[in-house]
C-alpha cells in the first residue's frame, strides 16, 4: 500500500477509536464562548480604530 493510503487509513482509525470527542452540550457552550469573544474583540478593535481616526483627523485639521 502506498504511504498516502497508509496515512489515510491510520488517520481514520485514530480519529474513530482513539480521539475523545466533546459532548454536544460542551461543544455548543464552547462555540458560544468563541463567538462572544470574537464579537468583543471586534468591538474593541473598532473602538480603537474610531478613537485613533478621530484623533488623527483632529491633528490634520490644525
Amino acid at each position: 500500500m502506498s504511504k498516502f493510503g497508509t496515512y489515510v487509513k491510520e488517520s481514520y482509525k485514530e480519529l474513530t477509536t482513539k480521539v475523545t470527542w466533546p459532548t454536544w452540550d460542551k461543544l455548543q457552550s464552547s462555540a458560544i464562548i468563541v463567538m462572544v469573544a470574537s464579537v468583543v474583540c471586534a468591538v474593541v478593535i473598532w473602538a480603537m480604530d474610531f478613537v485613533f481616526k478621530t484623533i488623527m483627523t483632529g491633528i490634520y485639521q490644525l
